[in-house]
């Protein structure tokens, strides 16, 4: 009976991933609830801001004013998850260990849902050197309150 209700639960929750249109990031990584939540994943920061594209990313924080430009400080495009995951030019270092495990398999660019299942660990470690703080031009703290513009933004 219960894992009957569980599997309703999921296939209903599914159903709901789908069809939404919010959480696009997130659904590139984990497009199947039931894989997902077969996965043990310690979470971090880097990693849910990776895997959401909140928190420390400058469209992020562009999108609600928190910044004036989405640009990274690559001057290569947009600061974005993908771009991070795949394009910054200060991340490259950092990126050769993720790249050289992919490629032993795979051709790189390799889709986000294959990196979490294939290469969980190396997506991981990955995600968990992001310097986040080279990546920006300001340092934000997010447990702080920001003031632009004349305005309180309290920013979670």
């Amino acid at each position: 009976m219960i894992s009957e209700l569980s599997n309703l639960s999921v296939t209903k929750w599914q159903s709901e991933w789908d069809h939404t249109t919010k959480g696009a990031i997130t659904k590139s990584f984990f497009p199947k609830i039931a894989d997902r939540l077969k996965m043990k994943i310690n979470v971090t920061p880097n990693f849910t801001t990776m895997v959401t594209g909140h928190g420390n990313i400058k469209s992020y924080l562009r999108k609600y004013k928190i910044l004036d430009s989405p640009m990274c400080s690559c001057k290569s495009g947009e600061q974005t998850a993908d771009h991070i995951l795949y394009d910054c030019k200060l991340l490259e270092q950092e990126r050769d260990s993720l790249k050289a495990a992919v490629l032993r398999s795979e051709n790189w660019l390799v889709n986000k849902n294959k990196l979490i299942n294939k290469f969980n660990k190396n997506i991981k470690k990955f995600t968990n050197t992001i310097p986040f703080d080279k990546l920006q031009t300001i340092i934000i703290n997010l447990t702080n309150l920001y003031i632009r513009q004349g305005i309180l933004v309290e920013i979670m």
